[in-house]
């Protein structure tokens, strides 16, 4: 059908901002992300058929990930998922001598301007993997990645080797080779190699006494520990319960919210409320009343069968007014259901495999031991956890989008958690 008098809206992971909007027969760009300023058209040619195309120019990593093209008119709602890959080759391998290292010499590879995170090796001249003595990628600040991996090899080991760095989306790579010749390795006296081995046999044999000594002070230390340490599965988050309600200044004005702040669900209507600087103006979202800074804290939360919906932890000081990037760099520990998917939303979204359908979510934050752990409270299984170090004050989070379709706005519910049990059907 002809989609010329229909709202078409792309969209990243909020309804609102949008990457861009046709209406009412033009395109809006009002709210746009600020990041798709410029960038983007709606191809029309075929729009009288119900085609229409996004073109996005000058594409960034930001682009990568999955975006959501909605059709809309008085009498129609549908909209469709699509995932976006961008991918970007790296510069060739440069490889570098970095000294001498374990008797042999530590040789570094660094390559820069890749997209998703590459993947490094090191190979001798007859293509066998050889282990690297350490690897690293970060993220650059234009949001490509760099990757740097190390090898010490010695005066006995293969020193003809090259470094390999490849896509793993285009399935290619670049390669740099290197020969080390032998008047770079260090040469050792073999009286020095005699007193090393004393030295060390002595200290070896200190040490062992030492250990003997307060062998028996370290096992009951260690025994305490481990009577301390919650045991894995939900059973033992259940004992740190704490009563969560929502904080309707917080609440985006799509939301809706029981009389007793326990259940949360996404309106038909945006609501006339004031816009204080604790709201969410764009996130449809809403956060817990209490504060945590610090302790052990334990909520369930009835999910039902919706097939969308997020669930987690962000600090008190994120921003409440536009787009939202939910990552921990950016202050947002969350799982979030998308149509059948579940992912932990790490810098980069991990998927998460569930084998049984969780009707009910448990989250437990350790504060000092900086861990967001989410559960599936329907067969007692742990979802994924976040490791993280802390800072401020952290809140509950709740998004209780509405499905597919703009179909089942079903609420979101706390539950209450007894102290002594493995929690309580909700009512």
């Amino acid at each position: 059908m002809s989609a010329e008098d229909m709202e078409v809206r792309w969209f990243r992971f909020q309804y609102h901002p949008f990457v861009h909007l046709y209406q009412e027969g033009q395109d809006q760009y009002e709210d746009q992300i600020l990041e798709y300023h410029g960038r983007t058209e709606l191809l029309k040619d075929d729009i009288t058929n119900g085609s229409v195309s996004l073109r996005i120019d000058h594409v960034r990593p930001f682009d990568h990930g999955q975006y959501t093209c909605l059709f809309q008119s008085s009498i129609f709602y549908e909209e469709a998922i699509l995932e976006l890959m961008v991918s970007a080759m790296g510069s060739d391998p440069h490889i570098s001598v970095d000294g001498h290292q374990d008797g042999g010499i530590r040789v570094v590879c660094r390559s820069v301007g890749w997209h998703p995170e590459p993947e490094a090796q090191w190979r001798d001249h007859h293509g066998q993997l050889l282990s690297s003595a350490s690897e690293k990628i970060s993220k650059e600040a234009n949001g490509l990645f760099q990757t740097q991996i190390s090898i010490v090899i010695t005066e006995d080991s293969n020193q003809n080797l090259s470094c390999s760095v490849r896509n793993p989306l285009l399935n290619q790579e670049t390669i740099s080779t290197v020969f080390i010749a032998e008047l770079f390795f260090p040469r050792v006296s073999p009286w020095l190699v005699a007193l090393g081995v004393i030295l060390a046999l002595l200290i070896a044999l200190a040490s062992y006494c030492f250990w003997r000594q307060h062998r028996a002070k370290e096992t009951l230390r260690s025994d305490l520990e481990r009577q301390k340490a919650p045991a894995p599965g939900p059973d033992s988050v259940t004992l740190s319960p704490v009563d969560v309600t929502l904080d309707p200044d917080t609440a985006n004005p799509y939301l809706v919210l029981s009389e007793d702040r326990k259940r949360v669900r996404h309106g038909d209507k945006r609501q006339d409320l004031p816009n204080n600087p604790e709201r969410f103006d764009y996130c449809v979202c809403v956060l817990g009343a209490e504060g945590f800074a610090g302790g052990r804290r334990y909520w369930e939360v009835e999910v039902g069968d919706k097939t969308r919906w997020t669930l987690g932890v962000c600090r008190e000081s994120v921003s409440r007014k536009g787009n939202v990037t939910f990552t921990p760099e950016d202050g947002y520990w969350v799982v979030w259901l998308r149509d059948g998917e579940y992912k932990a939303l790490t810098s980069s979204p991990t998927p998460l495999p569930v084998s049984v359908r969780p009707s009910r979510v448990g989250i437990f934050l350790d504060y000092e031991a900086g861990e967001v752990s989410f559960y599936n409270v329907t067969d007692r299984s742990r979802l994924f956890t976040f490791t993280d170090t802390f800072s401020g004050t952290l809140h509950p989070y709740f998004n209780p989008s509405r499905n597919a379709g703009g179909t089942n706005a079903a609420p979101l519910i706390i539950c209450p958690v007894p102290a002594q049990a493995g929690g309580n059907l909700c009512p």
